[in-house]
């Protein structure tokens, strides 16, 4: 009669569902907020013609890397080199001007120095003939002619002064007139050299705007193309106000310690190889949209990244101090809804709701509706329901660390 009870019994354990069940696994764990950002060039230079005229030449291979004064266009010179030539012809003009001025200023000094030695002559004249004409040594007459040609040579003296004074004019004339040619001749040769259009700056050099012959350098054909500078790159992305209350002081304090704590996820999934940094963050809600625009930096060697391209960007917020982690497989979800099923001590199921809250790796981070010593059910939820005894087996879980790095390394 025995042998028959415990034949029973091992008929009806050979009957039960066999599960795997397991404790959550706790930990600390770091949570993660992403936000959509773009990449922008570091320094984004516009070329554009600083003169009008028609594009004669294209110097660089699109999309290539150019160097600081690498020559990007050239814009047809023979209108602007007319110009130079014309500029250095008014400036030999004034040159000679101001030659010929300084000989007229020279010519009136000698003429200053003869009137001035003769009315000297005829000034002792009229000194040494006024004591003689009262004793009759010297007549009247020469006395009074010393005397009219001693006026005669004053006269003479003024109007010296005055030609010489006229000549001194004459060179500052001419000297303004070759500062005026000189003027003239830099903005031309200034023009003339704007005809060869060189890169600021070291980038890549965008795909052209203007077509050869087109005019270029007015509104319409006012740029020709863009050389971006992108190693560094920035990431430029935006956070809600409510966002921005709640992670002010990590932005903050991110921005302003040399660590680099973002990731930028790209589009194919994976996560970039070099992590950046904050680098400001704006000054300005956007009315529009009532967001904070945040610019992160990135080392970009090779110049993998590229301006204009969508992007995610992540960086651990906050840390989950013993948090129970339950793998995704465990886990439930209907219309928002999260479930599992947990294992009592008499073997029997239970399904319970739960919050479920992030993602890490292959784990779920429940929030709320269990306990560290509940067993979950990890394998075999299909096969049982609510109340029914099954025979519980130890799962074998993902390792933590695994799915810790999982959550650093790719998207999840």
């Amino acid at each position: 009669m025995v042998l028959g009870l415990v034949g029973c019994a091992n008929k009806a354990k050979s009957r039960l569902t066999e599960v795997e069940v397991a404790k959550p696994v706790r930990t600390n764990v770091p949570i993660y907020s992403e936000w959509i950002g773009t990449t922008v060039g570091y320094i984004d230079a516009q070329i554009h013609s600083k003169v009008t005229g028609y594009l004669l030449a294209q110097n660089y291979k699109e999309g290539s890397l150019v160097k600081t004064g690498d020559l990007l266009f050239e814009v047809d010179p023979r209108p602007f080199q007319a110009v130079v030539n014309q500029a250095n012809a008014q400036l030999n003009v004034a040159s000679a001007e101001l030659t010929r001025a300084r000989a007229d200023v020279n010519a009136a000094q000698a003429e200053i120095n003869r009137a001035q030695d003769a009315q000297v002559k005829t000034q002792l004249d009229v000194e040494r003939y006024a004591p003689l004409v009262s004793d009759g040594t010297v007549s009247q007459q020469e006395m009074d002619d010393a005397f009219q040609s001693n006026l005669a040579n004053q006269a003479s003296v003024l109007a010296a002064k005055e030609k010489y004074n006229h000549a001194l004019a004459s060179v500052k004339a001419a000297e303004a007139q070759i500062e005026v040619a000189r003027s003239s001749l830099q903005g031309a040769e200034l023009n003339l050299g704007y005809t060869k259009i060189k890169s600021p700056i070291n980038g890549i050099a965008g795909i052209r705007v203007a077509n050869i012959g087109d005019l270029v350098g007015t509104d319409q054909k006012a740029l020709l193309t863009t050389v971006s500078q992108i190693d560094p790159i920035f990431v430029q992305f935006p956070i809600s106000e409510q966002e921005y209350f709640g992670l002010r002081q990590l932005l903050l304090t991110k921005g302003s310690r040399q660590g680099e704590d973002l990731e930028l996820i790209l589009p194919d999934g994976t996560v970039y190889d070099h992590k950046g940094k904050i680098d400001i963050v704006g000054r300005e809600i956007e009315a529009s949209t009532g967001t904070l625009r945040i610019r992160g930096i990135f080392p970009n060697p090779g110049n993998v990244l590229r301006p204009g391209q969508y992007s995610r960007i992540r960086t651990a917020t906050r840390i989950d101090k013993d948090a129970l982690l339950i793998p995704q497989r465990a886990v439930q979800e209907l219309q928002g809804e999260y479930e599992l099923a947990v294992v009592d001590g008499d073997n029997r199921v239970a399904f319970r709701n739960v919050k479920a809250s992030n993602r890490i790796g292959s784990y779920w981070i429940i929030e709320q509706g269990l306990s560290a010593d509940d067993r979950v059910v990890i394998e075999g939820l299909q096969k049982i329901k609510t109340g029914e005894r099954v025979d519980p087996k130890d799962a074998q879980l993902p390792p933590l660390t695994s799915a810790l790095a999982d959550v650093r390394g790719s998207a999840p």
